[in-house]
């Protein structure tokens, strides 16, 4: 029998409560199109603790709340990193697809049948994003967020249309978990890969609870993360652009010379010899630039290789299943603490490791 369903990752960092709501919207959701479903919340090391009663409900469409415990913080993007590559190891195939949402409601659950009807239109081959028609934040995030777009199409070719907010076919989910750029930036990685991909447009929504806590800093280097996975794109870029000042200042050199020698009566003295020494220090940067532009990309292209089904198990501290309707019946919620002592599965340097319960716990 083949796989049905979808299993949703969230990264989350002390969004309790935001979260909690929204999973009552993702069953919802899924329930009024008869999708069934589970959640792994992948908690990034988060400093306020799980409230006793999270995710206490009587789901319809969701079997299953588990919430997957990091040993420190590691930051959104990596945390997605570690996320997607615990599921493709342990139960990406148990499921038609993976959805891949933020926790804080800003990305609509209503908009998941949607990305589902796509994905089956394009036959279940292509990662499906939610395109942003139109964004909830301030005008100064806008505004900030124009720059960064700037920036990036002029340094990597490549324009930003896309977030994290997508459905994932399990085949690409295997290609995508072996890429050394997925652990800085998914979007990014996806188009890096060059895996099959499509987008539904959709409005970004509100967050449910509380305030958003990334700080300019952190949007920084969010978006310096999705340069980055193009280092080679960049270095290049940045070469050719150190080279065409090179051109350009030798043709000043030269045009400089060829004026002093054909009027010298005419020049105001001592003009050619600052002119001249101007751009020639201009000339040396430009070399000086593009020599370390091309150990860069050297240096980028022979350097040890993060790959996140093989590193990203020693990040995973244990993992907590919150709800589960064949455990805890229809109506009553049961929290199973999986720690790393109890845990079924914990992978690490391609090893899969058998750990026995304590008396009493049957996994």
């Amino acid at each position: 029998m083949s796989p049905h369903g979808l299993l949703i990752v969230m990264p989350l960092f002390n969004d309790w409560s935001a979260c909690d709501h929204l999973l009552t919207l993702v069953d919802a959701a899924l329930t009024e199109h008869g999708i069934a479903g589970a959640v792994v919340v992948v908690d990034d090391g988060s400093t306020v603790s799980m409230p006793e009663h999270f995710a206490e409900h009587s789901y319809r469409a969701l079997s299953r709340v588990e919430v997957l415990r990091l040993r420190r913080n590691l930051g959104h993007q990596r945390a997605i990193c570690t996320g997607l590559a615990h599921v493709e190891r342990s139960m990406a195939n148990d499921w038609e697809a993976v959805v891949l949402m933020d926790s804080d409601g800003e990305d609509d659950p209503r908009d998941i049948p949607r990305l589902l009807e796509k994905y089956h239109s394009e036959g279940g081959k292509k990662i499906v994003f939610a395109q942003r028609t139109r964004r909830s934040e301030s005008w100064g995030f806008r505004a900030g967020y124009a720059v960064f777009r700037l920036l990036h199409r002029l340094l990597t070719a490549h324009g930003v249309q896309v977030g994290n907010f997508s459905i994932i076919p399990p085949a690409r989910l295997r290609s995508l978990v072996v890429s050394p750029e997925l652990w800085n930036h998914y979007a990014a990685a996806v188009r890096v890969c060059r895996l099959p991909q499509c987008s539904v447009p959709t409005a970004r929504g509100k967050r449910l609870a509380g305030e958003g806590r990334m700080s300019f800093v952190s949007l920084v280097i969010h978006g310096l993360s999705a340069i980055s996975i193009f280092s080679d794109v960049v270095g290049v870029r940045l070469l050719l652009a150190a080279l065409f000042v090179v051109a350009a200042t030798a043709l000043g050199v030269g045009t400089v010379v060829a004026i002093k020698l054909l009027t010298t009566g005419l020049a105001i003295p001592g003009w050619a010899t600052s002119t001249v020494g101007l751009l020639l220090v201009i000339l040396l940067q430009a070399i000086a630039l593009s020599v370390i532009f091309s150990f860069i990309i050297l240096a980028g292209r022979n350097g040890a290789t993060f790959l996140p089904t093989r590193d990203c198990g020693i990040l995973v501290d244990r993992l907590d299943t919150v709800y589960s309707r064949t455990l805890a019946g229809a109506s009553e919620n049961c929290v199973l603490r999986a720690s790393s002592a109890v845990a079924a599965v914990i992978f690490h340097n391609d090893e899969t490791r058998d750990v026995i319960p304590p008396d009493g716990v049957t996994l």
